[in-house]
């Protein structure tokens, strides 16, 4: 099926049931920057919001579509169903009731069906979201946090997890390069190369391989540190966020003890 085929089959199978009042496409779909890899993101409004009776609705629906091959029922979000069909189709449903919508926005969805109009008491919403300075307070400190670490798994002979460490290091850089381009309409991760710049990518690409050895251990820890802790600190002045200076300092403290390593860049001038 093509994704409007999916899109119609679900909907048929919905307009008319009583407790549902409106369907919408959300996520690439909504905004309009879908692709043929694209998941098909829905928000469904129902009188009573999710319940059993609710899933088997939508289970039926997306049954329509093909054999559904995997199934997480409300498994992550408590009104989040996703489902994956047999042609690897990807579908995801929000179901919330009428006085639940308010979150949502004009740009961000694209009505199928709308019973009572609900979408047009929507707000318009933007295609730029605002940095959210607590979620960046919040993986600054985390990227000290994984970084500290690197002395126990040192100590231990964890080579392994060191590489796993370079991971999470890598996946907090991405995340700052997206927040530095303030790309609109982000979607997921799946979209980055939309979401960053050539220069960002030269950035990623650049960088050392982990490998579970000591030597590459270390080195590709302060690569990750020599590439995002300077942006980072750029990141925190531009938005007036406190650097978490004592926190920084300790870590590479006790990296320097353990380690004999020192800081890869001169906060004075970063």
């Amino acid at each position: 099926m093509t994704h409007q085929h999916v899109i119609d089959t679900i909907a048929e199978a919905l307009r008319d049931a009583p407790t549902v009042r409106a369907l919408f496409l959300s996520g690439s779909h909504g905004n309009g920057r879908a692709d043929a890899y694209s998941d098909i993101d829905f928000v469904l409004v129902t009188q009573e919001g999710i319940n059993d009776a609710v899933a088997q609705i939508w289970r039926e629906a997306v049954a329509r579509t093909g054999e559904i091959v995997l199934w997480w029922d409300r498994t992550t979000v408590p009104v989040l169903i996703n489902a994956i069909t047999a042609d690897w189709t990807r579908t995801d449903v929000i179901v919330l009731r009428p006085d639940q919508l308010g979150a949502q926005t004009r740009h961000a969805l694209t009505p199928v069906f709308d019973h009572d109009g609900l979408y047009d008491g929507l707000a318009e919403g933007s295609a730029h979201t605002a940095p959210n300075p607590r979620r960046l307070a919040y993986q600054f400190e985390e990227f000290i946090r994984i970084l500290g670490l690197l002395h126990l798994a040192e100590g231990r002979g964890e080579y392994i997890n060191g590489v796993l460490g370079v991971f999470h290091l890598r996946n907090l850089l991405v995340d700052l390069l997206i927040e530095e381009t303030n790309a609109p309409d982000r979607g997921g991760v799946l979209h980055l190369n939309r979401l960053i710049t050539d220069e960002h990518k030269s950035l990623l690409t650049g960088l050392p391989l982990p490998a579970p050895n000591r030597a590459a251990m270390i080195d590709t820890h302060l690569a990750y540190a020599a590439a995002y802790l300077p942006r980072a600190r750029a990141m925190a002045r531009r938005l007036d966020l406190e650097w978490p200076e004592r926190f920084e300092e300790v870590t590479w403290a006790r990296l320097h003890d353990a380690l004999s390593i020192t800081r890869p860049y001169d906060p004075e001038v970063s």
